[in-house]
């Protein structure tokens, strides 16, 4: 018996440090809505009790590193399953940048093996068990927009802002997330996204507010260590993106309009300048 899961990525809206916590981690405000570019997982139930991960990208690591392979094991331990999965992870959001890839896959695997093994768990039953394995595997078990809070795990669900169109840019760089949080001087931002007026300007569908609204602290720190995030930002808003951000801890830069004319424009500006590029629309619902 098998099935295939989806797992969209996310963009960050905004994103807001508040302070470091005791226990390490920051707290953090930060809404973060659903896009249409997406991994797929393909799980196929083993009669033995051995959990096998695949993926068509070669330098994902696919053992206890991974955090498909981690979420598995936890809910193979924790229900006391007797049985395993072999999990085929096809790649197309790329890797260590900003858009929640292994959260998300994370998130499908949850969510597809709690229908492959019968398990019953509630969609708030599966975000809490997502939130041991890591920040943002609660928002994607949800999936849709949402504010998230505390490390990331508490999740307020919000109401999908207007479609536009996203064109995303990846330099041929990967950021690791602890290393930016760790250069991050939380009590020394500069300026502070302005998130209540971003949950706003999504509930009142207004698309000029959300792309006034953008912000992310963490940009500070990745443009001042990758300047190439920086050079995309800059053109994205020369060819004439509405908004432009980068998500997450990076390098991924993404520009959103609502314009096709203008999207094509931005997407042909970037193509030959950047590798990895991309455009897709918002999915916003859950």
């Amino acid at each position: 018996m098998g099935l295939t899961m989806k797992a969209p990525a996310k963009i960050n809206l905004t994103l807001d440090v508040l302070h470091k916590r005791e226990d390490g981690y920051h707290e953090v405000e930060m809404v973060m809505t659903s896009i249409d570019l997406a991994d797929h997982l393909h799980m196929v139930s083993r009669k033995d009790m051995d959990i096998h991960v695949e993926c068509t990208t070669s330098f994902v690591p696919t053992d206890q590193r991974n955090l498909v392979y981690q979420a598995a094991k936890r809910l193979q331990a924790r229900f006391n399953i007797k049985q395993g999965v072999h999990i085929t992870i096809q790649k197309k959001i790329p890797v260590a940048a900003g858009l929640a890839g292994g959260s998300s896959d994370a998130a499908a695997c949850i969510k597809g093996l709690n229908q492959l093994w019968g398990l019953r768990l509630t969609t708030n039953e599966m975000a809490a068990l997502g939130a041991e394995i890591g920040s943002d595997v609660s928002f994607c078990i949800y999936g849709g927009t949402a504010l998230a809070t505390g490390r990331g795990e508490k999740i307020i669900p919000l109401p999908a802002p207007p479609p536009f169109w996203v064109i995303l840019a990846k330099p041929p760089i990967g950021v690791s997330t602890g290393n930016i949080y760790g250069k991050l001087k939380a009590d020394q931002i500069k300026a502070h996204p302005d998130t209540e007026r971003m949950i706003e300007a999504i509930k009142e569908k207004d698309f000029e507010l959300i792309t006034a609204s953008l912000g992310n602290v963490l940009e500070e720190v990745t443009l001042y260590e990758h300047p190439q995030v920086g050079q995309i930002k800059e053109r994205m808003k020369r060819y004439g993106a509405d908004g432009v951000l980068m998500s997450g801890s990076g390098p991924t830069v993404f520009g959103i309009t609502q314009k096709e004319s203008r999207m094509r424009k931005i997407y042909h500006a970037l193509k030959g300048f950047c590798r990895d590029v991309y455009v897709v629309r918002s999915l916003g619902e859950r």
